[in-house]
C-alpha cells in the first residue's frame, strides 16, 4: 500500500485473481455436487425379463435418470484390434502422441511435453445385457461417445523413438526442442466388459435404449460399478470444495488486509491533522508571547524560533519547518515538530 493509502498493484492482482478463482472453483464445485446428488437419486434398474413391462407402465415409457449395469454385447458387427489377435470390441480409439523435450528459458531446465498429433475413434452399435446369459433382454446404448467417464482399456502401447543425426541434435539444441519419439496407443471397450450406464432409459417400439438425459443431467458410461462411480465423483467434489475454501480464504484475507491498511492510514492521517492543528495553536501562542504579529511573519520562518529562515528538509516525512540551529537542539530521538515522525536524515535546503 502506497503513502496515499491506496492498495498496491500486487495486492489488487492477488485479490482479483483469488476472487476469480474462488468463483470458478465454486461454480465447478456446485456443478459436481449437483451431479453427485442426482447420481444418488437415480433409479437403479436391473436388466431382466420384466424390464419392458416396467417401462411400459412408466409415464412416458421412460425413466428420466436411471442406472443400469450390464455386459457389453454387439448388435451385428464388431471391431477387431489392429495389434492384438482375437481382441474384439465395440469402441476403438487410436492415438498418436509426439513426445519431446522443450527448453524452459525461465527455469533453465528441459521439460517433457507431449502433443496429440492424431486421434481416431471408431464405434459400432452395441447393447448392455444381463450378467445372466439366460436373460435375453438388452439395452441399446445411444451416443456412447457423449458419455462422461468413458474409460477404455489399453490393448496396445508402443513407443517409437526418434532417430537423430548429429546435425539434427545440434539443430534441436539451438531451437530449444528435442523430439523423443511417437507414443502409439490403442484403447478399446471390449466385448463382455462390465459397464455401468447412467442416463435416460426409454422404451421405443419394444427397443430399450439408454441415452443422454434431456433435463441437463450428466450422461455416464464407465467400466466402474455404481458404488465406485459415486466414490470417484464424491472425491472430485471434495477436491473442488477444498480449492474453493483455500482461495476463498486467500481472497478474504487479502481484502481484510487492504481494509485494515486503509483504516490504519486513515487513523494516521487523522492523527497528523490533529497534531498539525495543535502545532499551529502552539505557534500562535508563542507568537503572542513574543508580541509578534502574524502578518509580519515570513511564510518561510522557522516554526520553532520564528526568527531564522527554514534551512533543512526532514526525511522521511518531507517537512520543511525548521532551521539548522533549531534542529541541532531538538531532543533525542529527534522528531519532526509538525508530525512527530522520527527524523531519519536531514537534507540542507539552499534558496537561490
Amino acid at each position: 500500500m502506497d503513502s496515499s493509502g491506496k492498495p498496491s498493484t500486487a495486492q489488487i492482482v492477488v485479490l482479483a485473481t483469488s476472487s476469480a478463482l474462488t468463483a470458478i472453483f465454486y461454480s465447478i464445485y456446485k456443478s459436481r455436487a449437483t451431479t453427485v446428488a442426482r447420481l444418488k437419486e437415480a433409479k437403479k434398474v436391473s436388466i431382466d425379463q420384466d424390464l419392458i413391462n416396467i417401462l411400459s407402465e412408466t409415464p412416458g415409457r421412460c425413466v428420466p435418470y436411471a442406472v443400469i449395469e450390464g455386459v457389453v454385447r454387439s448388435v451385428k458387427e464388431t471391431l477387431s484390434s489392429q495389434f492384438v489377435d482375437n481382441c474384439k470390441g465395440v469402441i476403438e480409439r487410436l492415438t498418436l502422441k509426439e513426445e519431446k523435450m522443450v527448453w524452459n528459458r525461465t527455469t533453465h531446465l528441459w521439460n517433457n511435453t507431449e502433443k496429440v498429433i492424431h486421434q481416431r475413434t471408431n464405434t459400432v452399435p452395441f447393447t448392455l445385457g444381463s450378467h445372466d446369459d439366460d436373460i435375453a433382454t438388452t439395452v441399446r446404448v445411444i451416443r456412447p461417445l457423449d458419455a462422461a467417464e468413458l474409460d477404455l482399456e489399453t490393448t496396445y502401447e508402443n513407443f517409437h523413438p526418434t532417430v537423430q543425426s548429429l546435425s539434427n541434435v545440434i539443430g534441436h539444441f539451438i531451437s530449444g526442442e528435442r523430439p523423443k519419439g511417437i507414443h502409439e496407443t490403442e484403447e478399446m471397450l471390449r466385448l463382455e466388459d462390465s459397464v455401468t450406464g447412467v442416463g435416460e432409459l426409454v422404451l421405443d417400439n419394444n427397443l430399450i435404449k439408454i441415452q443422454p438425459p434431456k433435463q441437463g443431467f450428466r450422461y455416464f458410461l464407465t467400466r466402474l460399478d455404481y458404488e465406485s462411480l459415486l466414490r470417484k465423483q464424491g472425491n472430485s467434489v471434495r477436491l473442488w470444495r477444498i480449492l474453493t475454501v483455500v482461495f476463498g480464504v486467500a481472497a478474504c484475507s487479502t481484502l481484510l488486509f487492504i481494509l485494515w491498511k486503509r483504516y490504519a492510514h486513515h487513523r494516521q492521517s487523522k492523527k497528523e491533522r490533529s497534531m498539525l492543528e495543535e502545532f499551529k495553536e502552539l505557534q500562535k501562542k508563542r507568537m503572542r508571547e513574543l508580541n509578534v504579529e502574524e502578518s509580519s511573519m515570513s511564510p518561510t520562518s522557522c516554526t520553532v524560533c520564528l526568527s531564522r529562515e527554514r534551512s533543512c528538509v526532514f526525511l522521511e516525512c518531507g517537512h520543511v519547518c525548521a532551521c539548522a540551529q533549531c534542529y541541532d537542539i531538538l531532543p533525542e530521538p529527534k522528531k519532526c515538530p509538525i508530525c512527530r515522525a522520527t527524523i531519519d536524515r536531514v537534507v540542507p535546503l539552499y534558496n537561490s
